[in-house]
């Protein structure tokens, strides 16, 4: 039986063109920055961000550390929305070792504005943490951050004297649905993280972008985290030939998904959040199943998926051509979800 990954857009494996790449990359020792391959990256990454410098980091999960660590500060506060990925998925880091309180924030989809921060900034006062940073993630759950409310929240936080820092681990899925510029969007935050390793499809890495004294601090932190690698540039090759070709064509994964979106909805079984589907996500639940019985049961029929909470996940990706697409459709229009 053929399966189908849609658990993730980190499952998907490098391209023969990819490794060809990654096979033939010059490199050197990154901790003494003396990988070739891994400095152009980096080049690459400053100059899509529109910031002055780049790192190449393991993860955005560390990437977002860093910047916790040197924005936020510990005995410090981050404000975020409560579905974060630094909340949600980054297992406490934000205060077990970047030493910075979270404090999280309802709202809807997790799309903050400058009126959610207000009457939430503490200074001066000895038996309180201090308010530094605010983090916002685009996308956050495939939905794209719009622009009026990243820029209602810098204007805020520079009001008040505080950093943003952008979670933009697929923010070129935004670029792609929105037709908006990384670097624009990269405009409204003091520093960025993008992953490489998720709808680009590389198989590691991601990049922190910001000014050049945070990145010259960030390059310590990170050998504190034990981030320091000697040849990247087999890594950082990956991640050149993804922002050279594989950028564009994630409007193929955002189309994809809005078809078995619409197969799903037409289907009769499932209730499908249609008006999220913006980019390769999407968000789905059963009425009178869990999100783990509904999830065994694709299984058996080849589809891989993922959930959030009581809320199936299915993300297109690299490996799911069009016609894995009509396949995959075909199958959930005609499957029901049977009681055990």
């Amino acid at each position: 039986m053929k399966r189908y990954d849609l658990r993730s857009d980190t499952i998907t494996k490098p391209t023969e063109e990819m490794r060809k790449a990654m096979y033939q990359a010059e490199v050197g020792d990154d901790v003494y920055r003396e990988d070739p391959t891994t400095t152009k990256l980096e080049e690459l990454a400053a100059h899509i961000s529109g910031k002055q410098k780049a790192l190449f980091v393991s993860s955005g999960s560390m990437g977002n550390l860093i910047s916790l660590y040197i924005n936020g500060g510990r005995s410090n506060e981050v404000l975020t929305a409560s579905n974060s990925h630094i909340i949600q998925h980054e297992i406490g880091s934000v205060a077990a070792i970047a030493g910075v309180l979270p404090i999280g924030i309802q709202a809807p989809r997790g799309i903050l504005t400058a009126s959610d921060l207000q009457g939430k900034v503490k200074s001066g006062s000895y038996d309180m943490a201090t308010t530094t940073l605010v983090e916002v993630e685009n996308t956050i759950g495939g939905y794209c951050y719009p622009l009026q409310a990243l820029e209602g929240i810098k204007d805020f936080a520079d009001t008040h004297n505080l950093k943003v820092h952008m979670d933009g681990a697929r923010i070129f899925n935004a670029q792609e649905a929105m037709g908006i510029p990384v670097k624009t969007y990269a405009k409204y935050a003091d520093t960025l993280t993008f992953c490489l390793s998720k709808g680009l499809g590389c198989p590691i890495g991601s990049m922190l972008c910001g000014d050049e004294q945070f990145i010259n601090q960030a390059l310590t932190v990170r050998k504190l985290l034990g981030g320091g690698m000697r040849q990247t540039g087999i890594l950082a090759a990956a991640g050149l030939y993804a922002l050279e070709h594989h950028v564009h064509r994630l409007k193929d994964d955002h189309q994809r998904a809005k078809t078995i979106a619409l197969a799903l909805q037409e289907s009769g079984w499932a209730d499908v959040d249609m008006e999220g589907v913006q980019t390769n996500v999407i968000f789905f639940t059963v009425p009178g199943f869990s999100a783990g019985d509904v999830i065994a049961q694709l299984a058996q029929k080849g589809i891989l998926a993922n959930n959030e909470g009581p809320v199936v996940r299915l993300v297109t990706n690299l490996d799911i051509s069009a016609q894995d697409t009509e396949e995959i459709c075909s199958i959930l229009s005609s499957f029901k979800p049977r009681k055990s």
